[in-house]
């Protein structure tokens, strides 16, 4: 079998045609390039048969092979073929609503270009042939749909590949039919035109700048503005772009006068308001409406740009101005608010709540949202910050006068700072006890610190078990009296001023000194020993008693309520001191009647016999000899007393029976005849004139010398 013919009618592809020959199933297309760089076979059902994937303007060598089911066959004798070259890439533009302007890049090995355009819905066609890479069609329909088919030729005459391209025109300009402003509060222009054909939007447009745009034959344009002339524009759009602008058509004059763009109010006193605005053309005469948020109204005529009313605090007022010309009024009006500052609370009420704590309460003002509190005593830092109409102010010095003003405040507004203040004292400061002294036994003076006024009045009480005892003064110091013995007492201080009373101060412990025992006994044991005994004392844990003398002191410390003293002195007058000391160490001062010693007991005793049987008891007496002197001898047999008289140092007794032993005691006799009962006996033995018996058996033993004297 051989190849018929190979040609080329794409760019990528070369078709075969050969003759088929008997058995074979299918066949193999081969293609190679002539520079040995490709190489591609591809398998086809018959003849003609179609190779793809080619390049444009390119030389290829084809060759066909059957194939069944035993094998392929070889290659029929091979042919050459060139591609034809590509369709021009063709880029369309509308620049106006009569032209469309076809460009293209150049196509490699082209040398001539071919197009051909149709409009839609016509089988009336325009060829041109063309070296050039552009081409502008003219006279054509506004807003009408043009297709272009172009097609590149090879220097062997042969036409590559082709392609279709289709632009509609610009629209045609559209003509405006009516302009008329519309009614109502804000003005309008509504704009009339004939539609036209291809578009599919249109944008209507003023001489300052306002436009609206739609599908349809008809616009708004809102707003539009007052006492202004215009001109009014339509522009009709497709996907080409715009037609050309309308003839300008419909001048209008809106002479209605514009409102002020600018209203302002202004309040150069308390009270007098002026509602104030810019100025417009056009006008002859204005009228202002100020309308308070509580439904009362005013207005005014004037010519002029300002008009006065009464404010008051609290309010907002609505403010409104109309322009008026021969035409009329203006169509709406701006309002613009102004509110007034708040108002002041006239009856702020502070009361003092705790020490150091102030609450003000005040009844809630118009036009306040706010409320803030300040003390002029702390900076006016801000204390409060609430909408509520009460306020603490905490943590403030005592005994201190604060000015507290309420200010209150608005968003619009802001805070009125002509409000007065209203000063209150806080609580007096809390005093010290800095010292107790002890000025006699039921007396104490209480010393404290003074950190308030000199006005400011100071309590102290002093709190027992059972009483409790109260002082009062102005001043560092003061005296609790009537304060009974062996009591404990907590002390605290409070100081008051017409605003009240201060925390009470830091207690101190008064512990009064213990009571002095009732009674004491004084009862001499020995002529140099003492024994003392009181009552029981309250409050106290120990004593210290003392006998104090100009010839000396006697002193013992005990728990006990007795004591055993030496030291003693006889015949010496004393004076009695008791010290009662308490478990912490107070101490009370107890003073008794003195105490004198009794009289002293004679020394050097002696025994003598005398030569008519008489006995001759002989002594000496310490201290002043005042006193009487008694002797008492008890003997086995008999007993004697004598009494001497004051200054004597003697006593003589008959003597009835001799040979005994005599215990002899020689004592004073005090003021009231009592005799001192603790002289020492001393104990003798008499024998009888020319008897030695018996002198070895006492310790005091006689001389028979002494006794024959």
């Amino acid at each position: 079998f051989h190849i018929g013919q190979a040609y080329s009618k794409n760019s990528d592809s070369i078709t075969v045609e050969f003759t088929e020959v008997s058995g074979a199933t299918s066949y193999i297309l081969r293609a190679e390039s002539k520079t040995g760089d490709f190489f591609k076979e591809s398998t086809v059902s018959s003849s003609p048969g179609t190779m793809v994937e080619l390049q444009p303007y390119t030389d290829y060598v084809l060759s066909v092979m059957s194939v069944n089911s035993g094998g392929r066959s070889q290659p029929s004798y091979p042919t050459e073929a060139r591609t034809v070259v590509m369709a021009p890439n063709l880029n369309t533009s509308s620049p106006t609503n009569g032209t469309i302007l076809v460009t293209w890049d150049p196509v490699k090995d082209a040398v001539l270009y071919t197009l051909v355009i149709i409009r839609e819905g016509s089988s009336t066609r325009l060829k041109l042939n063309t070296t050039d890479t552009a081409v502008t069609f003219d006279d054509l329909e506004p807003g009408t749909t043009y297709c272009i088919k172009g097609t590149a030729w090879d220097s062997e005459g042969r036409t590559g590949d082709d392609v279709t391209a289709c632009q509609i025109t610009r629209p045609q300009s559209p003509d405006v039919t009516h302009v008329q402003v519309t009614p109502g509060r804000a003005l309008g222009i509504a704009v009339f035109w004939s539609q036209v054909r291809g578009a599919n939007l249109y944008l209507v447009w003023t001489s300052n700048g306002q436009n609206c745009s739609t599908e349809n034959n008809y616009c708004y344009i809102n707003p539009a503005d007052c006492g202004q002339n215009h001109s009014v524009y339509v522009i009709a759009y497709n996907d080409a772009g715009p037609s050309s602008p309308s003839q300008p058509d419909h001048c209008l004059s809106l002479t209605d006068p514009c409102p002020p763009e600018n209203i302002w109010v202004e309040e150069p006193r308390a009270g007098n308001c002026s509602v104030m605005w810019d100025g417009v053309p056009l006008v002859e005469y204005y009228m202002a409406f100020i309308k308070r948020d509580d439904g009362m109204e005013t207005f005014c005529n004037t010519s002029v740009t300002t008009c006065p009313f009464s404010c008051m605090c609290g309010y907002t007022y609505l403010t409104t101005v109309f322009p008026y010309n021969q035409a009329g009024s203006s169509p709406y009006g701006h309002v613009r608010n102004y509110t007034t500052i708040p108002c002041c609370p006239q009856d702020v009420m502070i009361k003092l709540v705790s020490t150091e704590t102030l609450e003000i309460m005040w009844t809630p003002v118009k036009g306040a949202e706010l409320y803030e509190t300040t003390a002029a005593q702390t900076k006016d830092v801000i204390h409060c910050n609430d909408t509520a109409p009460v306020c603490a102010l905490s943590d403030l010095s005592c005994n201190t006068a604060y000015s507290v003003t309420v200010t209150p405040c608005s968003d619009l507004r802001g805070c009125n700072h002509t409000c007065k203040p209203q000063t209150h004292e806080t609580a007096p400061c809390t005093p010290e006890i800095l010292n107790m002294t002890q000025t006699n036994s039921s007396t104490y003076r209480i010393f404290i610190t003074t950190p308030n006024t000199p006005d400011t009045n100071y309590t102290i009480t002093a709190t027992g078990r059972y009483d409790r005892q109260i002082c009062q003064s102005m001043n560092s110091s003061c005296v609790l009296t009537q304060l009974p013995c062996g009591s404990v007492y907590e002390v605290t201080a409070v100081a008051t001023t017409a605003v009240g009373k201060s925390l009470p101060g830091f207690s101190k412990t008064l512990e009064t000194g213990p009571c002095c025992p009732m009674s004491v006994n004084v009862t001499q044991v020995t002529q140099a020993m003492t024994n003392v005994t009181w009552s029981p004392s309250t409050g106290a844990r120990s004593f210290i008693t003392s006998l104090t003398s100009p010839r000396g002191y006697a002193k013992c410390h005990t728990l006990d309520t007795h004591c055993l003293m030496g030291c003693i002195t006889c015949g010496t007058n004393y004076s009695v001191n008791l010290e009662a000391i308490s478990s912490t160490g107070q101490k009370s001062e107890c003073k008794y009647r003195g105490f004198s010693s009794s009289a002293c007991c004679p020394t050097g005793v002696k025994l003598y016999r005398r030569t008519n049987n008489t006995l001759r008891v002989y002594w000496r007496s310490l201290g002043p000899q005042i006193y009487n002197h008694t002797v008492e001898l008890y003997g086995t047999g008999a007993n004697y007393t004598c009494m001497a008289a004051a200054g004597s140092m003697y006593c003589d007794i008959q003597e009835e029976t001799c040979g005994d032993v005599y215990t002899v005691v020689a004592a004073p006799v005090e003021k009231y005849g009592s005799k001192v009962t603790f002289c020492q006996p001393r104990t003798y033995s008499v024998p009888c004139p020319g008897s030695n018996a018996g002198m070895g058996t006492y310790h005091l033993i006689l001389k028979t010398t002494m006794l024959t004297r």
